[in-house]
């Protein structure tokens, strides 16, 4: 599957209208969306979502090619060179890289990087490195079905970090226009599907495909944060209130 990149990557702190900011639908929540851009999905699509854990040591350089995907600097700094141009990212920043595209990266030189790998890949693709040595990549997830009801045609594809403060209740039952990967940064979080509540700390992924009925909330004393990859139709909110409604 390829996917041809038609907008220009948006970078931290930009807060977007539209789909990319309707990310959780929760008044309270601080939101910022660390990169979006908008791809073309193929009528003969059928797409997972992956996450990878990328460490490098200092001054270490490394080289990538992979499918559409947005990464995260979770901590040090990473020289990402795509096309000509560098762009530096420091801790929690990200950048979006189109499918097939060669991008090298080079570590800061004061401390290992580690990077977050964020990607929408074709479901017949094996779990290949993406990464080049001296590079550590860590699988983290990978969906074990096609994203359900992923349509051919131009989607959004965007990654926010959310922030809900201490106490924050639970927020109202919602679902996603397309699908979403969730990963914890720090805080503890209630996580309600199907009338179940569970906890979910640091480094747990929480898939969300298109029609699953959810709410979050941060029951704890300290911050709940996490990343929000997301892919919907364009022109579609991300988020949508209530239950899908049924095809009689």
């Amino acid at each position: 599957m390829r996917r041809k990149t038609t907008a220009a990557v948006l970078f931290s702190a930009a807060i977007l209208g539209g789909s990319a900011a309707a990310q959780t639908p929760q008044a309270s929540a601080a939101r910022a969306v660390i990169a979006a851009t908008k791809v073309v999905t193929r009528a003969d699509a059928a797409s997972d979502f992956r996450a990878v854990r990328v460490t490098m040591p200092p001054n270490a350089m490394s080289s990538m090619s992979a499918a559409d995907g947005i990464l995260y600097q979770v901590s040090g700094s990473t020289t990402v060179s795509v096309g000509g141009k560098a762009k530096i990212l420091s801790a929690g920043e990200g950048l979006f890289v189109a499918g097939g595209t060669a991008a090298a990266l080079k570590a800061g030189a004061d401390e290992p990087s580690t990077l977050l790998h964020f990607l929408v890949v074709p479901h017949a693709d094996p779990n290949r490195p993406l990464e080049t040595a001296p590079a550590t990549a860590t699988e983290l997830y990978r969906t074990a079905a096609p994203i359900p009801d992923h349509k051919p045609g131009m989607h959004d594809l965007n990654l926010t970090r959310v922030t809900f403060p201490a106490h924050t209740p639970s927020n109202a039952p919602h679902y996603r226009s397309g699908a979403a990967l969730y990963y914890v940064i720090a805080g503890t979080g209630a996580n309600t599907i199907e009338g179940k509540t569970e906890t979910r700390g640091p480094g747990s992924l929480i898939y969300e495909p298109f029609g699953l009925v959810h709410q979050w909330a941060n029951p704890g004393d300290e911050p709940l944060t996490f990343l929000i990859f997301n892919i919907s139709p364009e022109g579609t909110a991300a988020v949508l209130p209530g239950t899908p409604v049924k095809a009689p």
